[in-house]
């Protein structure tokens, strides 16, 4: 009797494959641009299904290792990676995955829409990047801190022709250290000290207790200015080399070597993100360069990097969930149950469905947050900021928690081998379990979402771009549209009475909620948007979300009919 093997899902094109992507592209960038922008797309998308898919897996059989010392017992914290890692790096950098929208030529192409691209590129390259979209987003984050104009520009002209580079050879990538085993999220307890050394420089003490990338060539690391007193307001910017190379202080010592005063004192051991340097770095007298003036209070200019790695954070999780919804569907055209092909099981197809529209959803939220932050970019503008300002935290946390619970029903989608470490299934819960986490968790993020409320007034843009979708979804769907105004008008409500005291009880207790209705009715919004542009597959996207999110409405019935549709 032969044994039965199942066959492997045949990997699709993810730009090809992708019409939502393409038409969000079309619209973004025009014919013309969606043009200029397709060679390079289709270029990663080949790379993606082919050997950076075969780097990926490599990566991930091949975990990092921590060497401290070398044969002679001296002290060198060297961190060992795969050779799929390091593929991984050089395809980052020659795709342009950092660089693209500092580039001239990229600004003068798509001018404040090449954000919307490199948010094109993050969306091919990241699902199966081993996480190393995790020191990507770090980078751009540092970059963009070193492009301002706070930032000394002998150390921009050091260092962010690095970050940028599309030549492997000379790209490097960025950490961050940030927080502290007593504080966390609460930056505020954070006891690094910086003390101003005489060439200009200064000296950082402390301990870091998460440090992502630690195998880049620089972080961004947070410090108290000695003197400076308490609270998290105070702390400023620092960027930390991570090698002797880029260290006056290591005289004579091999390039490689770690930077005077930084320990590397373990590697984490994690739940997922597994082929990513993650440690507990100490810092003792380190030497560092502040980005900024560190007598101005510094964790407003830390937060231009935050704010591009919550928004990495967000494609991160859409392009996870489109890359396993596009798995599920491969393996479900394949298999076969109770006499057909799994594709064909209208509960199937509902289940997979009902993921395609949460999909949707968080493409465009993400999308959106990219196309604020090119228009901050290019040409400061002051209604793009004002929304970005609640849209990146919103569209973090709502993509995040999608994220996980797609890649549960993922998994479950392949039965007992999603369940098998070998098939490399149970990969996408793992990973996607960080999303929540990294760069603020569901929590800490709410509360944000709030201050930028009851502070910033944050809730004008938010609502007025609401009320516009109204009136574009009235012509595409009169129920469509009046679930979207009954959201707004509550929403509405909800936000003047949080302001009358936003530091009651009830109030952040119910932070969460609220930030995620939000997160919910803008999404809508997005959709409706495309889809009064005349996208097909976001009319019905929209119509789903609004009646699964905003109504809490079973949607299979639909989701089962309109499955080819919707992916």
């Amino acid at each position: 009797m032969n044994r039965f093997v199942q066959p492997i899902p045949p990997p699709a094109d993810p730009y090809a494959s992708d019409a939502l992507l393409r038409s969000w592209l079309e619209r973004h960038l025009g014919p013309a641009g969606h043009a200029a922008a397709k060679g390079r797309l289709a270029d990663l998308a080949a790379d993606v299904t082919g050997p950076l898919r075969a780097a990926h897996a490599d990566a991930e059989a091949h975990p990092p290792t921590l060497v401290r010392y070398d044969a002679w017992g001296a002290r060198i914290d060297r961190i060992d990676t795969s050779a799929g890692w390091q593929a991984q790096r050089a395809a980052a950098a020659r795709h342009a995955v950092v660089a693209l929208p500092y580039l001239p030529d990229a600004r003068g192409t798509w001018g404040a829409a090449a954000r919307v691209v490199q948010h094109a590129l993050l969306h091919l390259y990241g699902p199966e990047s081993a996480t190393f979209s995790c020191p990507v987003a770090m980078a751009d984050g540092a970059a963009a801190l070193l492009s301002s104009p706070d930032a000394d520009a002998g150390v921009r002209d050091a260092w962010l022709p690095r970050l940028i580079s599309t030549d492997p050879a000379t790209a490097i990538t960025s950490g961050q250290w940030m927080t502290e085993s007593q504080g966390g999220s609460d930056l505020g307890r954070s006891s690094t000290v910086g003390r101003p050394a005489a060439d200009g420089s200064w000296r950082l003490t402390g301990e870091k207790w998460f440090c992502s990338a630690a195998d880049a060539a620089m972080a961004v690391a947070l410090a108290r200015p000695e003197g400076a007193g308490r609270g998290s307001r105070v702390l400023a910017p620092f960027l930390v080399p991570r090698y002797a190379a880029d260290s006056p202080l290591a005289v004579g010592a091999a390039a490689d070597a770690p930077a005077p005063g930084v320990t590397v004192h373990r590697l984490k051991d994690k739940l997922g993100t597994r082929a990513l340097p993650t440690a507990e770095i100490g810092l003792h007298d380190a030497y560092a360069v502040p980005l900024g003036d560190p007598a101005v209070p510094g964790l407003v200019r830390a937060m231009t990097l935050v704010v591009v790695t919550r928004v990495h954070n967000a494609a991160a999780a859409a392009g996870g969930m489109r890359r396993g919804l596009a798995y599920a569907r491969a393996y479900a055209d394949v298999r076969h149950v109770a006499g057909g092909a799994l594709a064909s099981s209208p509960l199937h197809r509902a289940t997979l469905g009902t993921l395609a529209v949460d999909a949707a959803g968080a493409f465009a939220l993400a999308g959106h947050a990219f196309a604020l932050l090119g228009r901050v970019e290019v040409g400061a503008d002051p209604e793009a900021a004002a929304e970005l300002r609640i849209v990146a935290p919103l569209a973090k946390l709502a993509t995040g928690r999608l994220a996980v619970s797609s890649a549960s029903e993922y998994v479950e989608s392949f039965g007992g081998a999603g369940y098998v470490e070998d098939t490399g299934v149970p990969r996408l819960l793992r990973d996607a379990q960080v999303l929540p986490i990294w760069e603020g968790t569901t929590n800490v993020l709410a509360l944000d979402v709030l201050r930028a409320l009851t502070r910033e007034d944050a809730g004008v843009p938010l609502l007025s771009r609401l009320a516009a979708a109204v009136d574009l979804a009235r012509p595409l769907s009169p129920v469509l549209a009046d679930t979207l105004a009954a959201a707004a008008a509550q929403l509405g409500d909800t936000i003047a009475s949080v302001t009358v005291d936003p530091g009651a009880p009830t109030v952040l207790a119910g932070a969460r909620g609220l930030a995620l209705r939000l997160a919910y009715a803008l999404t809508t919004a997005l959709l409706v948007e495309h889809a009064a542009w005349g996208d097909e597959q976001a009319e019905l996207a929209a119509r789903l979300w609004a009646r699964r999110w905003l109504r809490r409405e079973d949607i299979a019935e639909d989701a089962h009919h309109h499955l080819d549709l919707l992916c």
